[in-house]
Protein backbone atom coordinates (compact mmCIF):
# COMPACT_ATOMS: atom_id res chain seq x y z
CA UNK A 1 0.00 0.00 0.00
CA UNK A 2 2.86 2.41 0.80
CA UNK A 3 4.46 1.69 -2.55
CA UNK A 4 1.16 2.47 -4.29
CA UNK A 5 0.82 5.81 -2.45
CA UNK A 6 4.40 6.75 -3.31
CA UNK A 7 3.81 5.90 -6.97
CA UNK A 8 0.59 7.97 -7.06
CA UNK A 9 2.33 10.92 -5.39
CA UNK A 10 5.24 10.75 -7.85
CA UNK A 11 2.85 10.57 -10.82
CA UNK A 12 0.87 13.53 -9.48
CA UNK A 13 4.03 15.60 -9.06
CA UNK A 14 5.14 14.71 -12.58
CA UNK A 15 1.78 15.71 -14.08
CA UNK A 16 1.80 18.98 -12.14
CA UNK A 17 5.31 19.87 -13.29
CA UNK A 18 4.42 19.11 -16.92
CA UNK A 19 1.20 21.14 -16.82
CA UNK A 20 2.65 24.32 -15.25
CA UNK A 21 4.66 25.54 -18.26
CA UNK A 22 1.66 25.10 -20.54
CA UNK A 23 -0.44 27.38 -18.32
CA UNK A 24 2.03 30.24 -18.48
CA UNK A 25 2.18 30.01 -22.28
CA UNK A 26 -1.46 31.11 -22.44
CA UNK A 27 -0.66 34.60 -21.14
CA UNK A 28 0.97 37.69 -22.56
CA UNK A 29 3.94 37.76 -20.17
CA UNK A 30 4.64 41.25 -18.89
CA UNK A 31 2.53 44.25 -17.96
CA UNK A 32 -0.06 46.35 -19.75
CA UNK A 33 -0.46 49.94 -18.52
CA UNK A 34 -3.11 52.55 -19.26
CA UNK A 35 -4.30 55.88 -17.91
CA UNK A 36 -7.69 55.98 -16.22
CA UNK A 37 -9.77 58.87 -14.90
CA UNK A 38 -7.73 61.96 -13.98
CA UNK A 39 -4.63 60.38 -15.58
CA UNK A 40 -4.14 57.77 -12.84
CA UNK A 41 -2.04 54.83 -14.10
CA UNK A 42 -3.43 51.30 -13.94
CA UNK A 43 -1.86 48.00 -14.96
CA UNK A 44 -2.49 44.31 -15.34
CA UNK A 45 0.25 41.70 -15.24
CA UNK A 46 0.35 38.63 -17.50
CA UNK A 47 -3.05 39.19 -19.13
CA UNK A 48 -4.70 36.23 -20.89
CA UNK A 49 -4.22 35.68 -24.63
CA UNK A 50 -7.07 35.81 -27.15
CA UNK A 51 -9.65 37.10 -24.64
CA UNK A 52 -11.37 40.45 -25.11
CA UNK A 53 -11.29 42.45 -21.87
CA UNK A 54 -13.71 45.36 -21.39
CA UNK A 55 -12.52 48.33 -19.38
CA UNK A 56 -14.65 49.29 -16.39
CA UNK A 57 -13.97 53.01 -16.77
CA UNK A 58 -12.48 55.48 -19.23
CA UNK A 59 -9.10 54.36 -20.52
CA UNK A 60 -6.43 56.01 -22.64
CA UNK A 61 -2.68 55.99 -23.39
CA UNK A 62 -2.22 52.20 -23.65
CA UNK A 63 1.34 50.93 -23.08
CA UNK A 64 2.23 47.40 -24.11
CA UNK A 65 5.05 46.09 -21.95
CA UNK A 66 4.10 42.47 -22.61
CA UNK A 67 5.93 40.10 -24.95
CA UNK A 68 3.00 39.84 -27.37
CA UNK A 69 1.06 42.25 -29.60
CA UNK A 70 -2.28 43.66 -28.53
CA UNK A 71 -5.16 45.61 -29.99
CA UNK A 72 -7.31 48.23 -28.28
CA UNK A 73 -10.82 49.07 -29.48
CA UNK A 74 -13.03 52.14 -29.01
CA UNK A 75 -16.07 49.97 -28.22
CA UNK A 76 -16.85 47.30 -25.64
CA UNK A 77 -16.45 43.65 -26.68
CA UNK A 78 -13.59 44.58 -29.04
CA UNK A 79 -15.85 46.45 -31.49
CA UNK A 80 -14.72 49.21 -33.79
CA UNK A 81 -11.47 50.05 -35.52
CA UNK A 82 -8.50 48.47 -33.72
CA UNK A 83 -5.30 50.24 -32.76
CA UNK A 84 -2.50 47.64 -32.68
CA UNK A 85 0.48 47.89 -30.36
CA UNK A 86 3.53 45.72 -30.74
CA UNK A 87 5.49 44.60 -27.65
CA UNK A 88 7.28 47.48 -25.94
CA UNK A 89 5.25 50.19 -27.72
CA UNK A 90 2.83 52.82 -26.45
CA UNK A 91 0.04 54.70 -28.19
CA UNK A 92 -0.46 58.45 -28.42
CA UNK A 93 -1.99 60.27 -25.46
CA UNK A 94 -5.21 60.85 -27.41
CA UNK A 95 -5.92 57.12 -27.98
CA UNK A 96 -8.97 56.22 -25.92
CA UNK A 97 -10.29 52.67 -25.71
CA UNK A 98 -13.04 50.60 -24.12
CA UNK A 99 -11.63 47.08 -24.65
CA UNK A 100 -8.37 45.28 -25.32
CA UNK A 101 -7.27 41.88 -26.59
CA UNK A 102 -3.79 40.40 -26.21
CA UNK A 103 -2.16 38.35 -28.95
CA UNK A 104 -5.16 38.90 -31.28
Amino acid sequence: MRLFRAAVAALGALLLSVSLPAGSAAAADGQFYWAGPKGKLYSVQNPPDHKCLDMGQEASEPRNLTKKPLAVYPGKKCKGSATRLEPGKKADRNVRFASVIFNP
